[in-house]
């Protein structure tokens, strides 16, 4: 299901309230459904607490799943996800449209190291031709091209 970093961390959530719940459902939900509707439900959190399981499930063998936590790391802008959603952006076995919702995320957190990293992954002549006219189309759009 989903690479564990550090071992079970999120079986052993110190404290309990509604991102720890959503965390856990979006890890180990039952269905598809109850796990998407939880990484939804984190991604408008605003907690900072969200982004590590967020994080996490960007490893998730689900495309459906992997996309939705990419979209709610856009969502929460924190710079701690920028390393872990380029890995996306720049892994060629990772579906297209994955990739280009991490342009999006990245774009949308706008920090120093998003930027460069959309910058370079641009101008990357063995990147995919559309995705890289897309990181362009972005920073543009952010006023960083």
């Amino acid at each position: 299901m989903v690479k564990k970093l550090n071992g079970e961390w999120y079986s052993s959530f110190p404290h309990r309230g509604a991102v720890y719940d959503l965390a856990n459902a979006a890890l180990s939900g039952r269905t598809q459904e109850d796990r998407l509707q939880a990484v939804v439900m984190l991604g408008k959190s605003d907690d900072p607490r969200a982004v590590r399981p967020l994080m996490d499930l960007l490893g998730d063998n689900d495309p459906t799943v992997r996309g939705a936590a990419t979209t709610a790391l856009g969502l929460l802008k924190s710079g701690r996800s920028v390393e872990a959603l380029l890995d996306r952006l720049r892994d060629p076995g990772e579906e297209p449209g994955i990739r280009n919702l991490a342009i999006e995320a990245l774009a949308t957190i706008r920090s120093t190291g998003a930027i460069r990293g959309l910058r370079e992954f641009a101008t990357e002549p063995a990147e995919d031709p559309a995705l890289r006219s897309a990181a362009g189309e972005y920073l543009s759009r952010v006023g960083t091209w």
